[in-house]
């Protein structure tokens, strides 16, 4: 487990101590996040605050990936499939750095225009769709594997739900609909200062549990081929790689963690749609590659609890005229019901903390039932 430890580190050295360089630079560029007039008007004192800063936890990110996985060298040749970079980073890392692209050219957009527009809602779909689609064929077409992909044909929950085959095709539409909905739920959530990155923090922390538990209880593509396993197929999971998966979520979460010393009330940077595209993809690919998809409802609870908000909010105003929230995404709600954001903020982590808690549970929960 040294390899994630290191990958920590090195993630949250680099995300502090840049994240001040990026916004000077950001500043010098006058790259300053234009705020929406049909917002809360407490908002309008955040107007030029530098944005793009996901620029810096995505790189920040990559590079403790790669100085984690050349400490993987060191390793006895049995602790892990291979030492070369593998497809499931290819995949994890393709998705947290093209869908931050998306949200990049948004941010830019915003800057440039001087306005809150960015990138119209087709273009930033189309893009969404394309980088979902390319790495879930991806995910599922490795040709380094014999048998294993770092994606599945099935619907999972904590394992594969054997009976929820839904082929190639059908398996990659799913997954492009869960990029979707986790880039657009970690972007609604963005809002208030810290709020998105916080919650982040807890969902990559719990992904890289999960699989560093898997690690240590791992079906190896070379034991299952040769299908020895016997008894320990019923408690070992068929996963890709997964100490890499918990490498490069724990390097996330790491980034995240030195980008919000800056990021938290009042915030000297915005992370942009650039980073909550970026992280909504990576949380996407890590439901994936862990074989966690339904249970990403859970542990992602509080950016599913926003997005509903929304959802609730357009379907009740187009329907009967009226709303149900003051604004919506939730969080607006309770700024114009006179909370402060700090507090919103700390409330929200608390409900998404719960969430991350209680997914935990059930996972650890099935590992236990299926071990008797």
């Amino acid at each position: 487990m040294r390899s994630i430890i290191v990958a920590i580190l090195v993630a949250f050295a680099i995300s502090l101590f840049c994240t001040p360089i990026a916004i000077k630079a950001f500043s010098r560029l006058k790259a300053g996040q234009p705020i929406r007039s049909d917002g809360p008007q407490s908002h309008l004192g955040k107007k030029g605050t530098p944005t793009m800063g996901g620029v810096v936890f995505i790189a920040a990110t990559v590079i403790a990936y790669v100085v984690a996985h050349l400490s993987l060298t060191t390793l006895p040749e049995q602790q892990i499939a291979q030492v070369k970079p593998t497809t499931t980073a290819l995949v994890l890392l393709g998705l947290f750095v093209f869908c931050g692209a998306v949200g990049f050219i948004d941010d830019f957009l915003k800057v440039r225009r001087r306005n809150s527009g960015g990138l119209n809602k087709r273009g930033k779909l189309l893009g969404q769709l394309i980088v979902g689609a390319v790495f879930g064929v991806i995910a599922l077409s490795d040709p380094s594997s014999n048998l294993q992909t770092v994606g599945s044909t099935k619907i999972s929950f904590i394992r594969d739900i054997s009976w929820l085959d839904l082929g190639k095709v059908g398996a990659i539409i799913v997954f492009v609909f869960i990029v979707l909905g986790a880039t657009n739920g970690v972007n609604l959530t963005d809002g208030l200062d810290g709020l998105a990155t916080g919650a982040s923090v807890m969902v990559l922390g719990a992904y890289s549990f999960i699989a560093a538990w898997q690690y240590q209880h791992w079906c190896a593509d070379e034991g299952y081929m040769r299908g020895y396993l016997g008894n320990a197929a019923h408690y070992c999971y068929l996963v890709r790689d997964p100490l890499e998966i918990s490498m490069i979520a724990a390097a996330a979460a790491g980034a995240c963690v030195g980008f919000l010393w800056w990021n938290t009330s009042p915030a000297r940077i915005f992370m942009g749609d650039t980073g909550a595209l970026g992280l909504g993809g990576l949380i996407a690919g890590l439901a994936m590659a862990t074989r966690t998809e339904l249970l990403l409802l859970i542990v992602g609870g509080l950016f599913v609890i926003i997005t509903m908000s929304v959802v609730i909010q357009v379907i009740s105003f187009r329907t009967t005229g009226k709303r149900v929230f003051r604004m919506s995404p939730l969080q607006h709600h309770f700024e114009l019901a006179g909370w402060s954001e700090v507090n919103i903020v700390v409330r929200f982590w608390i409900i998404g903390g719960i969430g991350v808690a209680v997914g935990l549970g059930i996972f650890y929960s099935d590992f236990l039932r299926v071990m008797g």
